[in-house]
This record gives C-alpha cells, structure tokens and sequence, in this order.
C-alpha cells in the first residue's frame, strides 16, 4: 500500500485498514499467526470474554507482539450502557488504554446494537476521556449522532455478527459515508475476501472481522485473504472505476480505422 495512503484514528496512524477479532481461534499460537497473516495492527479484545486483566493466569497479551499491535479493548457482552461503560473503565484500569469499541447488544438472536444506549454509553466514555468506536446497524442518524457526540469513528455492521452474509444494505453504508467526517469501519457480518473488498471498493476506512478468519477452514490463508482483499478493494477505490452503461462500449477506438 501506497505510504502516503495512511489510515488515521484518533490521534494514530496505521498502515493497515483491517481490524482482527482474537476470539474463537483454536488456541493462541492460531491467533498470533492469524494476526501476523493478516497483517492487523489494530487487535480487538473482548474484556468480559478473554484474560487481559489478571497476570496470574494465561494471557492472550503475552502471546501478541504489542511493539507493533495496537489493542483495542471492547464491551461484547454488555446489555446494557451502565455494563458497557463498567467494563470500557476496567480495561482502561487494567492498563489497556482509553480506546475502545463500543458495543452494547440489543437482542439475543441478532445481535443487533441497541443504538439509544450505545449512544448514551458513548456520551458518558467520551467525557471521562475515551476514544471511542461504536459498533452500531447501518443507520445514517444513527452514524451522525455518535459522530456529533464526539466519537471517533462509526462502525455500521454488514449484517450481524458471525452470519458472513456480506454487505447487506451497501447504499446505506453510501449515505453513512457520503456524510460522515470521522472514519467508516465496516464491523461484522463479512465472510471472505471479496466482501471485504467491497466495503473497501465502496470507500469505507478499514474492515474489523473475526468469525470470517477464525471460522475458515484454513484461518492463516483466509487471514491472508482478507488482508489482499484490502488491499485491492481500497486500490480500486482510489483508482475509481469506470462508470456502469447499460450498453457496449468499444475497448479500442474506432478513428481511423479501415472501413
């Protein structure tokens, strides 16, 4: 990727623009070589779900290469905004750090975000300090609000978490983008390369997936996969393709030709 064609989140710079789940992995040499295929420099964690806070057990921070990684601690799990913000302030104490992705669910069988508390969850993190990314559905209003509440970034779902049904609603992800002033990170629901591609080829900023990687049955080529689908997608995007016809258009031209 071009040097030039940085990907900036809150007061951080990165290389890549895909974001890696470290759950479901077999065991944490899978995960570290998962990460390391993938090229990830930004690692999410969910606190409630994997030991980054007590020392005296296994933990998954001693097997990632944090000269280089960036984690980003988030509130899977939490049902509601009080538990969010609980578990963001644990993560912070435990010496994580002030990001965090946001996430508070709303329904068991979707796990579709309760959008009202993940906004007042991120009203209450934003004024204690945090950086803030909120894993929300693929709603314009919803997108601007957060942004308006100072977070800094939106992360609107492909579809929900874990289906790898790709982009469902891709010209909501359009509005989302046409509007927003903070970056867009496509967040659950993608299931191989070229849906991944797709959101990049569309103009979002990164990708975050895990199911996708973790659930393949080769994770550290499908970990590679995801990293070139990237790579490419966000290509194209600067690139920018040629316009759709309806019709033929010749690839050669036709003056001066023999007739």
């Amino acid at each position: 990727m071009n040097d030039d064609d940085l990907f900036h989140l809150g007061d951080k710079t990165y290389r890549s623009r895909l974001i890696v789940g470290t759950g479901k992995y077999r065991d944490f040499a899978e995960t570290r070589a998962a990460l390391d295929a993938a090229g990830a420099e930004i690692v999410t964690v969910a606190v409630r779900r994997v030991n980054i806070t007590d020392s005296g057990k296994d933990n998954l921070l001693d097997h990632l290469d944090l000269s280089r990684i960036t984690i980003l601690p988030n509130t899977a799990g939490c049902h509601t905004a009080s538990e969010a913000i609980r578990t963001a302030r644990l993560a912070r104490e435990a010496g994580v750090g002030s990001l965090v992705k946001l996430e508070v669910i709303g329904d068991e069988k979707t796990l579709f975000p309760d959008v009202p508390a993940t906004i007042e969850a991120a009203q209450v993190l934003i004024k204690e300090g945090f950086t803030v990314l909120p894993y929300i559905t693929d709603d314009p209003i919803a997108a601007k609000r957060l942004e308006d509440a100072g977070c800094a970034a939106v992360m609107p779902l492909a579809a929900p978490i874990g289906s790898g049904l790709g982009i469902r609603n891709p010209y909501n992800l359009m509005i989302i983008l046409e509007h927003s002033r903070v970056p867009v990170i496509v967040d659950a629901g993608v299931g191989t390369a070229s849906d991944v591609a797709q959101a990049m080829e569309l103009g979002c900023d990164a990708v975050l997936l895990n199911t996708a990687i973790a659930g393949a049955r080769e994770p550290i080529l499908m970990a590679e996969a995801m990293r070139l689908g990237v790579e490419a997608g966000r290509k194209a995007f600067l690139a920018g393709r040629i316009a759709r016809k309806l019709y033929a258009t010749a690839s050669s031209p036709i003056d001066g030709m023999i007739r």
